[in-house]
């Protein structure tokens, strides 16, 4: 395969971290042939910010409301790729890359023939070292380092609800350990879940498949979806050596209400896409955990400052999860 590859960036009242991002791309050591603004604001300060920064082969678009959201972005981006790219990255909009990221990223299609998908690394939202106690309950431990263990997965392992999976695999229950939990190693992961703010996949995979719309505006878990169809025609890896990070710009995002009921209601959908007929014993443990992290979610109230998002986000949690008793989302095929 050659080097030539698309960048997709779909983007929402973010004009200056779009800016931010566009300069890490400026810098990088291989530069993408195209990169195409997918735009879903209500505004035009993204089209006059970029009017005043230019960059190479960039292309910008407006999009109306009936192509307004991530996934619905997405799919009209990948409809405007070159027919001489092999490879279509997307990144979100509040992303800065390391000067290597689309070297190392497109060097892994080199390496493993076999992927029809390889995601980033994100490198500053977790600290990493190498481990040194594997019985300590404090800490995960995955191929040789250790990060701090969160207060859920300890309450979870009491309960029996862990993950029965490595990171990046969808445990039977969902509910799983995300790309997060890969350790800065420098390899490449074989994982079934890639993050689709920091992904790519090769130009062929979109003759078989499209984001679905199921996911409107904010796209909680689209990733995911897409991910795990992608994962039953072939094969995903991350690469941890290209590494990027990510600054979780406020803007655009939903409520906390909305939110918390997106975290309950697309994690049902996704789980059901790889795993359409669990047993007893997986719906149980899926329920199971999404009540224990609701329970956790609200303790929050009187354990942080955020006392008024935490309480929301709970009751949309557990609206939600109400909500899936008389009214389940439909799986698309």
């Amino acid at each position: 395969m050659n080097d030539s590859f698309s960048l997709i960036i779909c983007t929402y009242l973010r004009p200056k971290a779009l800016i931010t991002l566009l300069n890490s791309v400026s810098k990088q050591a291989l530069y993408p042939n195209e990169i195409l603004i997918i735009d879903g604001s209500h505004n035009d300060e993204t089209k006059i910010i970029l009017e005043k920064n230019k960059f190479k082969n960039l292309k910008y678009y407006k999009v109306d409301e009936a192509n307004r959201g991530l996934t619905k972005q997405r799919n009209f981006g990948v409809n405007l790729v070159s027919k001489a790219s092999e490879i279509v990255c997307f990144l979100d909009d509040d992303i800065v890359l390391t000067q290597d990221y689309f070297k190392n990223l497109i060097n892994t299609y080199k390496i493993y023939s076999n992927a029809l998908a390889v995601g980033g690394y994100i490198e500053n939202e977790v600290v990493w070292e190498k481990a040194s106690d594997l019985k300590n309950a404090n800490v995960f431990c995955f191929d040789g380092w250790s990060r701090k263990e969160s207060s859920r997965f300890k309450l979870r392992k009491k309960f029996g609800l862990q993950p029965d999976t490595p990171p990046g695999f969808l445990p039977t229950f969902a509910h799983g350990r995300s790309i997060g939990f890969l350790p800065p190693t420098g390899k490449s992961y074989k994982v079934e879940q890639i993050m689709g703010g920091v992904s790519s996949y090769k130009k062929e995979v979109f003759n078989t498949l499209t984001f679905s719309t199921y996911f409107e505006g904010y796209g909680l878990y689209e990733d995911t979806d897409f991910s795990l169809r992608v994962a039953k025609l072939g094969s995903l890896y991350v690469n941890t050596n290209a590494r990027l990070s990510h600054f979780h710009d406020a803007s655009g995002r939903p409520n906390k209400f909305k939110y918390g009921k997106m975290v309950v209601r697309n994690g049902w959908y996704v789980w059901r896409v790889k795993y359409s007929n669990p047993n007893f014993k997986s719906k149980f443990k899926w329920n199971a955990t999404v009540l224990l992290l609701i329970a956790i979610r609200c303790s929050n109230v009187f354990t942080t400052n955020s006392k008024m998002e935490a309480l929301t986000e709970s009751m949309g949690r557990l609206v939600g999860w109400l909500s899936l008793l008389f009214n389940k989302p439909k799986i698309e095929s």
